[in-house]
């Protein structure tokens, strides 16, 4: 279905307002929502096509500025050394508990939109991978879509490096989607297999799926992008979504 994009909010967090893009179906009736959170690199075209391509499919998708407070609205960080080199500093200054409080906004703001049906999904890569799991904490959260996510089995997102979201696997309630690449240096073999180890042994709802893919193959844009996983990936999120939404 056709849909609006280019608009957005300014939700309220205890850190300033954060200026969250949204991506709605124009259709009848309503519709899951979906918080999609993004690479180091905030909202840039690659995640802006990715967004719209999921919200055509009948999601409400929002996506967050994951650094708010320290970037003027609309900050997008180029895909070159300075952008990566401010991305990677500010993933590790901002606080855990303001990422969390981030989640809690969105969803607070998507549960109240007149268009959500009141069902609610994470989805996410790279770091976004990390805070989509993150947001599978969050009560109101059933379904968790993480691609390639980061520093979970090092426990090294946040200011002082030492996020909590491994141990606490054993919390979420949610579902999870994880897909991988097999060439990824960020996430290597042994800590893919200790985040493994770890869901299996929490007993947690989850699929798993690896392939011969660098980190960022989902990116558009750049050498690592492989188009036909891409396509593959999105129908593992579409089926994953319409099974625990039930939409």
């Amino acid at each position: 279905m056709t849909i609006t994009d280019n608009t957005f909010a300014d939700l309220e967090t205890p850190r300033g307002p954060m200026r969250t893009h949204l991506f709605i179906p124009q259709g009848s009736g309503k519709f899951p929502g979906v918080i999609f959170y993004s690479e180091i690199f905030q909202v840039t075209g690659p995640i802006h096509r990715m967004a719209a391509a999921l919200a055509g499919q009948g999601y409400i998708v929002a996506v967050p500025e994951v650094y708010h407070e320290f970037e003027a609205p609309g900050t997008v960080l180029a895909y070159d050394q300075a952008g990566s080199d401010r991305g990677n500093a500010l993933k590790t200054t901002k606080e855990i508990a303001s990422y969390d409080d981030d989640t809690a906004a969105v969803a607070k703001f998507l549960l109240g939109h007149e268009l959500c049906n009141g069902q609610l999904a994470s989805y996410g890569v790279c770091l976004g991978g990390h805070l989509a799991v993150r947001a599978g904490f969050h009560p109101d959260i059933k379904a968790v879509a993480a691609f390639y996510p980061t520093d979970i089995h090092s426990s090294t997102l946040g200011a002082g490096k030492c996020d909590d979201t491994f141990q606490r696997l054993s919390e979420n309630a949610a579902t999870y989607l994880l897909v991988w690449g097999r060439q990824d240096p960020h996430v290597p073999e042994e800590g893919r297999l200790k985040i493994y180890q770890r869901l299996n042994e929490v007993k947690a709802d989850f699929e798993w799926h690896e392939f011969n893919a660098a980190h960022a193959f989902l990116r558009d844009e750049g050498p690592r992008y492989n188009p036909a996983l891409a396509r593959v990936s999105m129908e593992l999120l579409l089926r994953f979504l319409s099974e625990k939404l039930g939409c």
